[in-house]
C-alpha cells in the first residue's frame, strides 16, 4: 500500500524533530572535536582515575560484601596491588626497551651498513627478476621504484625530525607527568573509595527520560568499547610473548624493542603484525638468509594461529567490525587524527554501532523512515494537498 502524504501539521512536527536532532549532533560534534581534546588533556589524571574506579567497583563491592571490611581500605588495598604491579611490569619493560635503544644508536653506523648492503643485494635479485619481464614492465617497476626511494629520500629524515621532536617533548613533559602520576594516583584512591555516593549523586539529578538514555548508552559502550578493548589487549599481551619467545629463539637482536613494537601493531585492526613480518621474510629470501626467512614466518604463523583460536573466544560474541568497516574507520581515523586515530577509531565506530542496535537510536530511525516515505508521496502526487484539518473554516477541498 503506497504511503499517504502527512498533514502540514504531522509534517512541520516531524521536520522540526529531525532538525533539533541535526542541530544537536551537529553541536556535540563540534564540541567533540574542538572541546573534546583541550578537555581530555585538563583532566586525564582525573578521568582515568574515573575508568579505574569504575573497573574496579565490582570487585571492591564483591569483597566488601564476602570479607565485611571497609571500602576505603579495600580500595587501598587493591590500588596498592594494581600499582605496584604495573610499575613492575613498566619499569621491567621500560629498562629493556631503553637498554636497547641505546644499543641500538651505539650501533647506528653498522645498521645502516648491514641496511645498505641488504638493498644492494636485493636490488641485484631484483634485477635479475626484471630481466625475464618484457620491456614495457621494466619501465613501469624502475619508474615506480625511482619514485619509492625519491619519496624515501625526503620521508626519512621528516621522520626522524618528529622523531627528535618527540623525545625533545617528551623530556620536557617530564616534570608534568610526574605530577599528574601523583594526582591520578591520590584521584584514584578518592573516587574507588567513594565511588557508589559519587554516582548515586550524579544520576540522583537528572530526570528519568536523560538517565533512562545515558543508561542505555552507557550499556552499550561498555559491551562495545570496554569488551572490545579488553580482549585486544589480553589478546595483544599474548602476541608480545609469543613474538618476545620466538625472537629469543632465533636470536634476533633487539628481540624485546620489536616484539613491543609488533605487539602494538597487532593491536590495530587490519594493520596486524603481519604487515612488517612478511616484507621483512620477504627481503631475507631476497638477500639469501632462507633460514631467518622461515623462522620470521614461522613466528608470525604462531602469531596468526594465536589470534584465529584466542579471538573468538575472548571476544565471545562477535563484537569486532566486518573488514571493510575496519578499514573505513582505520583510514578515516588515520586521516583525523593520526596513529591514535588508527587505533581508535575503529573502537568508536564499534560504540556506534553498538549503541544503534541498543535501540536508543529507532525513534530517529523512524522518522527518517517517515520522512522520506513522506517525500516519496509528495513526489508521486506532483505537489503537496492541504489535508481536511489543514483547511480553513468553511472551506472545502474537492
Amino acid at each position: 500500500m503506497d504511503q499517504k502524504e502527512l498533514s502540514w501539521h504531522d509534517r512541520g512536527r516531524l521536520w522540526l524533530r529531525l532538525g533539533v536532532r541535526l542541530i544537536l549532533l551537529l553541536l556535540g560534534l563540534w564540541a567533540a572535536v574542538r572541546l573534546g581534546p583541550p578537555f581530555i588533556s585538563l583532566f586525564a589524571p582525573f578521568l582515568l582515575a574515573f575508568l579505574m574506579a569504575w573497573l574496579l567497583s565490582p570487585l571492591v563491592k564483591w569483597l566488601n560484601a564476602k570479607l565485611r571490611l571497609p571500602r576505603k581500605m579495600l580500595s587501598l588495598l587493591l590500588l596498592l596491588l594494581v600499582f605496584v604491579g604495573l610499575g613492575a611490569a613498566v619499569w621491567a619493560l621500560t629498562v629493556g626497551v631503553v637498554g636497547e635503544i641505546i644499543s641500538l644508536a651505539s650501533d647506528w653506523e653498522g645498521l645502516v651498513g648491514s641496511f645498505e648492503a641488504t638493498v644492494t643485494l636485493v636490488g641485484e635479485s631484483f634485477s635479475r627478476v626484471m630481466e625475464l619481464l618484457p620491456q614495457s614492465v621494466q619501465t613501469t617497476v624502475n619508474n615506480l621504484v625511482e619514485q619509492l626511494f625519491q619519496w624515501l629520500q625526503t620521508a626519512i629524515p621528516r621522520i626522524l625530525s618528529m622523531a627528535v621532536d618527540t623525545v625533545t617533548g617528551v623530556a620536557k613533559g617530564m616534570p608534568s607527568f610526574f605530577v599528574a602520576t601523583v594526582v591520578f594516583v591520590m584521584a584514584s584512591y578518592f573516587i574507588t573509595s567513594d565511588y557508589p555516593r559519587l554516582r548515586a549523586s550524579f544520576t540522583d539529578r537528572l530526570p528519568q527520560g536523560p538517565r533512562v538514555f545515558f543508561s542505555q548508552v552507557k550499556r552499550a559502550a561498555a559491551a562495545g568499547f570496554g569488551g572490545y578493548v579488553k580482549a585486544q589487549i589480553i589478546l595483544s599481551i599474548g602476541v608480545f610473548f609469543i613474538l618476545l619467545g620466538g625472537f629469543l629463539l632465533i636470536r634476533q637482536p633487539y628481540a624485546l624493542l620489536l616484539a613491543l613494537v609488533l605487539a602494538v601493531l597487532d593491536f590495530i585492526p587490519i594493520v596486524g603484525s603481519g604487515t612488517v613480518m612478511v616484507p621483512w621474510a620477504v627481503v631475507e629470501l631476497f638477500t639469501g638468509n632462507f633460514r631467518h626467512a622461515v623462522a620470521l614466518m614461522v613466528v608470525w604463523g604462531l602469531v596468526s594461529l594465536f589470534r584465529q583460536i584466542g579471538e573468538p573466544k575472548v571476544l565471545g560474541n562477535q563484537t569486532g567490525l566486518s573488514p571493510i568497516l575496519s578499514l573505513v574507520s582505520v583510514y578515516v581515523g588515520m586521516k583525523v587524527a593520526g596513529v591514535a586515530g588508527m587505533i581508535f577509531g575503529p573502537l568508536l565506530c564499534l560504540v556506534v554501532l553498538n549503541v544503534g542496535r541498543s535501540g536508543v537510536m529507532d525513534n530517529v530511525i523512524r522518522d527518517v523512515k517517515l520522512a522520506a516515505l513522506d517525500i516519496s508521496a509528495i513526489l508521486r502526487s506532483g505537489r503537496p494537498e492541504p489535508s481536511e484539518e489543514d483547511a480553513p473554516e468553511g472551506s472545502e477541498i474537492e
